[in-house]
């Protein structure tokens, strides 16, 4: 399956077209009714971004019928994707060839439907998983369609937790994906998204660009009418798009202590909230998808839930053995909630004073600068320790060969919950939505705000676009 690489960190290809937002959909979704069409032929195409995979229940993702019979696409239980249709729902069928497992990544889904015969195409490519009988669209008039939810009684089955974009349903016509989107001319396997809204979508058509906040049912394309939302805020709309991918929390890492797997943590919020869920020896951890080596980088972290021993901060060593602090590891560093003090990576959960506490609602600024191998914490927008950073050791030189941001509720029997904004799809809301320099992201404090070692710098969202420009 080919990779979107100008998604990558330090990728130097960047879309001519860029998607402003995307929807952050969990437990939530759109529907309307369908109303009378001819069409035999129909096509559905969209991007995704997997937030978490449940291996209980299957996760949906688009839906057209009623409690009798429908048909529709969901995330399986073991990662594919999935089509069922046909009087009574039908059958079950994969429709990709690999999995769709990577929370870091944005991937396109068309499905053409040519006379009652669906074709799969997963970033550009067609699939082997050809679908005969399809559904024509005329069977479902007056009944209901859905974006991310099932609205029928077909049970074991829940919405998916995704982020989705550029989502478009053409009804009349069999589209292939060059209608959406294009392979790059200097790097062929890369399939990335160009402008869709002069397409006709027909009758029962829509093209949700999710641009306006306040109304993110909106349909900007040419067919029908506005989706109802359920469960949609205007937080749930988001920068982090398939042109432009942001960091989050790596659902697909152990919770415990970085390495074994610990029960009842839970990822949300487009994996950018953590919440542990401690027995009695676990300590529950997260850290982000995209590693960094080079350049100046920021995120902010918000402590919702603590017994007070929180840490947040920097890691770039794998663990190898159970219930290690954040920061005793060499190459890892932390701040500490309960007395301020940092944890230098020195093989010894030995901490050195540094700045304030910090406890629930405190909202933590992480400043990574690279170039010259410093770490910096903020508390509610003051820089601590007057701004003196921390010496880290060069990203090539530790465990990993890079860093990526992190944190930890350490200590026996201790629950935590952490949301992170990386400026993308924050999970908490911001009251002032603060650009980086380059005017990307939004955050609660400004990233370039504050001396640091008596300078002034300026500290970019961790995004592939500034990735590819100063990664």
């Amino acid at each position: 399956m080919p990779i979107n690489n100008f998604l990558l960190p330090g990728a130097k290809t960047t879309p001519t077209y860029e998607v402003a937002n995307s929807c952050r959909f969990e437990s939530a979704y759109l529907n309307k009714s369908v109303t009378a069409s001819s069409s035999t032929s129909w096509t559905l195409s969209f991007w995704i971004k997997i937030h978490s995979h449940s291996s209980s229940a299957e996760g949906y993702l688009w839906s057209c019928g009623s409690s009798s019979a429908g048909q529709g696409f969901y995330i399986s239980t073991t990662s594919y994707l999935g089509y069922y249709g046909g009087s009574g729902y039908g059958s079950d069928s994969s429709v990709t060839n690999g999995v769709l497992r990577d929370p870091s990544a944005w991937y396109h889904v068309c499905f053409s439907v040519n006379s009652g015969t669906g074709t799969t195409y997963i970033n550009g490519t067609q699939q082997t998983g050809t679908v005969s009988s399809v559904a024509p669209l005329n069977a479902h008039t007056g009944d209901e369609m859905t974006v991310n939810t099932y609205t029928g009684d077909k049970t074991g089955y829940d919405d998916c937790k995704c982020s989705l974009a550029e989502f478009c349903f053409i009804d009349g016509s069999a589209l292939t994906p060059t209608s959406f989107g294009e392979f790059d001319e200097d790097s062929p396997r890369i399939f990335k998204p160009k402008d869709v809204s002069g397409l006709t979508f027909g009758t029962n058509g829509f093209y949700l660009d999710f641009k306006d906040s306040s109304n993110l049912g909106n349909n900007a394309g040419s067919g029908s009418s506005d989706f109802s939302e359920s469960n949609l805020a205007a937080v749930d709309q988001a920068t982090d798009t398939p042109t432009n991918s942001f960091c989050t929390l790596n659902s697909l890492v152990p919770a415990r202590n970085f390495r074994i797997p610990q029960s009842g943590a839970a990822f949300s919020e487009g994996n950018c909230k953590f919440a542990t869920s401690n027995g009695s020896s676990d300590w529950g951890s997260a850290m982000g998808t995209i590693g960094l080596t080079a350049g100046k980088w920021y995120a902010e972290c918000k402590l919702q839930a603590t017994s007070n021993n929180a840490v947040i901060g920097l890691k770039g060593t794998h663990e190898t053995s159970a219930d290690k602090f954040f920061g005793e590891t060499t190459g890892d560093y932390s701040y500490y909630a309960t007395d301020g003090d940092y944890y230098p990576g020195v093989g010894a959960a030995s901490g050195v004073s540094y700045g304030d506490s910090y406890t629930t609602n405190d909202i933590i600024g992480v400043y990574v600068d690279l170039d010259n191998n410093k770490l910096y914490f903020a508390k509610n927008g003051t820089v601590q320790n007057s701004g003196t950073g921390i010496s880290i050791t060069d990203p090539a030189s530790v465990n990993f060969g890079l860093y990526v941001l992190g944190c930890q509720e350490w200590n026996s029997g201790g629950n935590g919950t952490f949301e992170w904004n990386f400026g993308g799809c924050p999970a908490f809301a911001i009251s002032s939505a603060v650009a980086d320099a380059g005017g990307i992201g939004a955050f609660e404090y400004d990233p370039s705000s504050g001396t640091f070692d008596g300078s002034s710098k300026d500290f970019l969202a961790i995004c592939t676009k500034n990735l590819a420009e100063y990664g």
